[in-house]
């Protein structure tokens, strides 16, 4: 007979929520979205839980119930929503003031959404009402740090890999994933904010695509919908909701990984790839565990698809870029405006492309009248990342960059020592066909290390006898 009377008593509940949320409440009545059947066994069963089988439930209650996967800053915003603030504070809420909750931030309408987060920090909604940048940042760092609870006390396969592996979640930079979400609000990443206004606040929830889905995941969690024991993703999700933490393949058989990114970072990074390459990081190239040589580093993250690059220099600063081609010898730029660069430590940050131009990746070895090394960005030895193959270990960040947007230097010096670099691919590993194999052997030729030298007797006109010799490489 409860469940019976959810939608009748939904429809009273809205009548109320909205007179307090001033005159835009009745076009958010209309829009709002009921619970579904399915949806309704899950949160009634979390509610009958949360308030000891009860038709209310009490503040301190659900507290205690949600425990330690919610952050308890987070807890005190929802209690906020759930229970108002101030002289309009009430000792309980019923079912549909939960379930409001609920509805409105996994799929409610970007109004709704920003009328919940105005309640939630203590404000009545009002176009006129500025919220300080500082009680909205603490905010995002509350979903930034309940998402890594969950995460953290997740028993699936996937989640435990990376943790087992040494792949931890600190204060910091869950603290700096907070602050990456917040800082767009204002449009400028650099400049000092104090308040936000409505229409601020507004396009920053339209847009954030990262802040939605984290909601998501974390309200998904705290209801218990779709609970399954088994399920192999890092929370209980819909079969169609995204996932924040990608699949790791090569990972499980290493031994002693020495890991120096967090799973705030892989949750930053993985965030902003293109969509079909979100499911699966490849495990290509430690310089911990694969030695710290150019070579090596080449030979294994050529004809791997698109891929990802993160550095840790010695001042502990850690970036990185994303590549969309595959790597390979050529004296030629590669790669598309997919491509972006990135910083996780001190600040998380993205440069995606201006379409200045198409210095997206370069990499040569051997070579005398071109720069050998790894390059991304920028010119030739002169970029957001520049790797020299020799010295290995060493590297430089331009001032600027005009391949990447709003970009700033990566490293803390220009020039910088590498204290740890990995290489991952994103996606599944590309299948080379016939023909593609007969290039690879074809760039394997040991002539590609003189392939200028080779393109300039051409053309003056002198004959390379030694051009016709077969390989020895090919049987």
């Amino acid at each position: 007979m409860f469940l019976c009377c959810v939608k009748i008593e939904f429809k009273f509940t809205f009548v109320y929520f909205h007179i307090r949320m001033g005159n835009t409440s009745k076009k958010l009545a209309a829009k709002c979205t009921l619970l579904t059947k399915e949806e309704q066994k899950y949160v009634a069963a979390t509610f009958r839980a949360a308030s000891k089988n009860s038709e209310r439930i009490r503040e301190e209650d659900l507290i205690k119930f949600w425990g330690p996967q919610i952050d308890p800053r987070l807890a005190q915003y929802l209690t906020n929503f759930l229970f108002g603030s101030g002289q309009q504070k009430t000792a309980t809420c019923d079912f549909n003031r939960f379930a409001e909750l609920y509805v409105f931030n996994v799929r409610g309408t970007v109004e709704e959404r920003l009328a919940v987060t105005y309640n939630c920090l203590g404000k009545d909604f009002n176009e006129d009402v500025e919220l300080p940048y500082q009680l909205l940042k603490e905010f995002c760092e509350s979903i930034a740090s309940t998402y890594i609870k969950i995460v953290k006390s997740s028993t699936s396969k996937r989640a435990r890999i990376w943790i087992d592996k040494g792949f931890r979640a600190s204060a910091s930079y869950v603290q700096a994933l907070g602050e990456a979400l917040a800082t767009t609000v204002g449009g400028d990443l650099e400049s000092p904010h104090h308040h936000c206004n409505a229409q601020q606040l507004l396009k920053w929830l339209e847009t954030n695509i990262l802040l939605k889905q984290l909601s998501e995941l974390v309200f998904v969690n705290l209801y218990g919908i779709n609970t399954r024991s088994g399920d192999e993703s890092p929370t209980p999700l819909p079969p169609a909701a995204p996932t924040m933490l990608p699949a790791s393949e090569g990972l499980d058989v290493m031994p002693d990984y020495p890991a120096f990114i967090d799973l705030s970072h892989i949750v930053w990074i993985n965030s902003h790839l293109p969509q079909k390459f979100q499911h699966k990081w490849r495990f290509l190239f430690s310089s911990h565990i694969h030695g710290e040589s150019f070579s090596t580093m080449a030979g294994r993250i050529q004809e791997q698809g698109p891929s990802i690059l993160i550095i840790e220099d010695t001042n502990g600063f850690i970036f990185g870029g994303f590549a969309t081609a595959a790597w390979a010898w050529s004296p030629n730029w590669t790669g598309t405006d997919d491509s972006f660069l990135f910083t996780c430590a001190p600040r998380m940050r993205i440069y995606p492309a201006t379409n200045y131009n198409d210095h997206y990746q370069y990499m040569n070895h051997h070579t005398k009248t071109l720069p050998n090394g790894l390059l991304m960005g920028g010119q030739l030895e002169f970029g957001g990342i520049w790797l020299p193959a020799e010295p290995f270990g060493e590297g430089n960040s331009a001032e600027s960059c005009s391949t990447f947007r709003g970009y700033k230097r990566l490293s803390k010096e220009p020039h910088f020592r590498i204290r740890s670099i990995e290489v991952w691919g994103v996606g599944d590993k590309p299948s080379l066909e016939k023909d593609e194999l007969l290039a690879v052997s074809e760039r394997n030729s040991p002539l590609d290390a003189h392939k200028c030298e080779l393109n300039f007797m051409h053309m003056i006109g002198k004959p390379v006898y030694s051009e016709d010799l077969p390989d020895p490489h090919i049987t």
